[in-house]
């Protein structure tokens, strides 16, 4: 049986009092904003970005785009996926429909080989970092870089490919 909204709101009171849970929510929305200020110093020439969604502890994110996604009305991305506590590159379309006809295009893709339905937010996921280490931000925002120059090619020639 399911807890009361009563039993669930007194359990999250109990969680913010201790305080853990506001100073590390900051901590990880503030490290997003650094690495999407890192990715627009590096990929700037590429790329447009968009502002921080902080989320709802499942998931915050800032998109990004360049001019061939934009016509596609995709976008990519940067994902802080709070449950699983990873950095993940989305694909996302700009609504459903848009979502369903990509979906449709890459849903056998390599990305898409564990999923067997549609996501919900997104035509693709993948780990940019699995169990980051925030003891070494300047590690983890070079990684997350690397991989997202890396894996966000791969997905434009991919899509590119697929449209001959």
């Amino acid at each position: 049986m399911d807890k009361g909204i009563n039993t669930l709101v007194s359990a999250y009171q109990e969680q913010i009092v201790k305080d853990d849970i506001q100073k590390t929510y900051n901590f990880l929305i503030k490290y997003v904003m650094q690495v999407k200020a890192s990715l627009e110093k590096s990929l700037s020439q590429e790329y447009s970005f968009g502002n921080v969604s902080p989320g709802y502890l499942d998931f915050s994110y800032f998109p990004f785009l360049n001019d061939y996604l934009r016509d596609k009305k995709l976008r990519f991305g940067i994902v802080l996926n709070h449950r699983e506590m990873r950095f993940e590159l989305w694909l996302m379309g700009q609504n459903k429909k848009i979502q369903e006809k990509y979906w449709t295009l890459l849903k056998t893709s390599s990305w898409n080989k564990d999923c067997k339905t549609m996501p919900k937010y997104s035509v693709i996921g993948t780990v940019l970092v699995d169990k980051p280490n925030f003891e070494k931000l300047d590690d983890l925002t070079a990684d997350i870089i690397n991989s997202v120059a890396v894996e966000a090619d791969k997905i434009v020639a991919y899509l590119k490919r697929q449209e001959r």
